[in-house]
């Protein structure tokens, strides 16, 4: 195990910069720091999501991605680190399909709701959302793996899915867009 913190201030920080992963000082508002703190956030919102009442799977899933959200932010934190690999990604979308194929089909647009989990679950998708454009824009300037953009656009995939999933074992269900409501 790598050094740990055992004073939580070090001051370093004050002149707004902050240390990557391999030592380097970069601006704490760069779009290296901003992609892996929104991934942070991301991960953060799964944590209130695994705060709420929820079926054992959805919570061994979720939990599951916590850890592979905190290597995300270590690769982002890292310029060439290597964390998020295909089969990652992979097992995302067998995750994906297991919950999706039993739910019907889509017909209308859904708004964010259908009870406490999965109202959670979406604000988490949401916060997803923003981490992959962060990381996107980090591409754009640096080199970022695929594979770590891959991940973000699936797990907000999967975010999604679950909050329609949770919102019908609420007994809420899921709340549909109103396109014709005046």
């Amino acid at each position: 195990m790598g050094n740990r913190l055992s004073k939580i201030y070090t001051r370093t920080g004050d002149d707004g910069s902050t240390g990557l992963g391999d030592g380097a000082r970069v601006g704490k508002d760069s779009l290296r720091v901003t992609a892996y703190g929104t991934v942070d956030e991301a991960n953060s919102c799964i944590g209130v999501v695994l705060a709420q009442a929820l079926p054992d799977d959805i919570r061994a899933d979720l939990v599951s991605i916590q850890h592979q959200l905190f290597d995300l932010g270590g690769e982002l934190c890292i310029p060439g680190h290597a964390a998020i690999a295909q089969a990652d990604i992979e097992r995302l979308e067998a995750t994906l399909d297991r919950y999706n194929d039993p739910l019907p089909p889509l017909k209308d647009f859904i708004l964010p709701g259908g009870g406490a989990a999965a109202a959670h679950c979406h604000v988490a998708r949401t916060v997803c959302r923003r981490a992959e454009r962060d990381t996107v824009s980090l591409s754009r300037e640096e080199t970022v793996r695929p594979e770590a953009i891959r991940y973000l656009n699936r797990l907000s995939d999967l975010l999604f899915v679950l909050a329609r999933v949770l919102a019908r074992a609420s007994g809420q269900g899921e709340v549909l867009w109103k396109h014709a409501r005046r």
